[in-house]
């Protein structure tokens, strides 16, 4: 079977990300337990993601001229990612601030630097992503770019996922060029006013879209008539951190191999399971034997 390529274009962030018994309430100060520095941002982690669950994939982003650039860059081309169309901008590489607890649950800071110049998308980004299978796309970039992606991608047959993540509102263009919408409850009750009491509101938006519910699973549904929920794979959880980005570059993987959309949430599920197990973000996405092992099909 010839490898899904997938293209994701996204925000690429240097998470620095501090571990402690529970998160700081305002004001306080609090001694923490561990910490690590990796490469992060949606878009990147789900380009990472993507490519360690077997797809072929491209990464259209932008990092800063700073020495977390540098190390972006060469991370995430070692996770076997396309980095050739990555920008450099002159200043600072967005940043990311995490406080992850010992339940795994997490605060993040971010702040955009060089994913705010990302504006424009040039003839050859744009190939790319007219040749991919599927492209992903998430809201940590400026939503005209996310727009442009989706809409080129439309035109040439490329299926598009968009995760709305931070939620924001979203054109009528953007949303005409969307074939799966990846929402947390939080996201869906920004973008329809409902969360997991009634998953069908989000097909007021979208043909077909997953809800997704961390511990509790997600649920898929589409304006065929479907909705099905998909229970969460038990593990135990040290950082939760890259969940979401995991079960997003996943299901589409699994969606562009074929599987129908309820199997690759499934998957997805498994990849977002295997993620939590480990602390940090891009380090802890898995690979392809990670997902299949804890993969439950129906």
């Amino acid at each position: 079977m010839p490898q899904t390529r997938v293209a994701v274009v996204g925000s690429a962030n240097m998470d620095l990300v501090a571990m402690a018994p529970a998160l700081p309430r305002q004001g306080e100060t609090m001694l923490g337990t561990d910490f690590v520095m990796v490469p992060g941002g949606k878009g990147a982690n789900q380009a990472v993601a993507a490519a360690r669950a077997g797809a072929s994939c491209a990464f259209l982003g932008a990092i800063g001229s700073d020495a977390f650039g540098v190390t972006l860059k060469a991370r995430i081309t070692a996770a076997g990612v396309d980095t050739s169309q990555l920008r450099v901008v002159y200043g600072t590489s967005g940043v990311a601030l995490v406080m992850v607890n010992a339940q795994g649950d997490n605060a993040i800071v971010v702040t955009p630097g060089a994913n705010d110049a990302l504006v424009g998308l040039s003839k050859e980004e744009l190939t790319t992503v007219r040749t991919a299978d599927v492209l992903v796309a998430q809201l940590e970039i400026p939503v005209q770019t996310v727009t442009a992606a989706a809409v080129a991608a439309r035109e040439a047959g490329t299926r598009v996922i968009l995760n709305a993540a931070p939620a924001r509102d979203l054109p009528p263009e953007l949303l005409a060029a969307v074939d799966l919408l990846v929402v947390n409850e939080g996201e869906a009750q920004a973008l329809a006013g409902r969360g997991r009491e009634e998953p069908r509101a989000l097909l007021d938006l979208t043909p077909r879209a997953v809800l997704t519910l961390g511990g509790e699973g997600a649920w898929y549904v589409d304006r065929d008539g479907a909705e099905v929920h998909v229970p969460a794979v038990r593990v135990d959880v040290v950082d939760s951190t890259a969940a979401g980005d995991a079960f997003t570059a996943a299901l589409a993987v699994g969606w562009g191999e074929g599987r129908d959309l309820v199997d690759a949430v499934r998957w997805a599920s498994a990849a977002g399971a295997a993620c939590v197990r480990k602390l940090g973000a891009s380090v802890a996405l898995p690979q392809r034997a990670e997902i299949d092992e804890l993969y439950v099909p129906a």
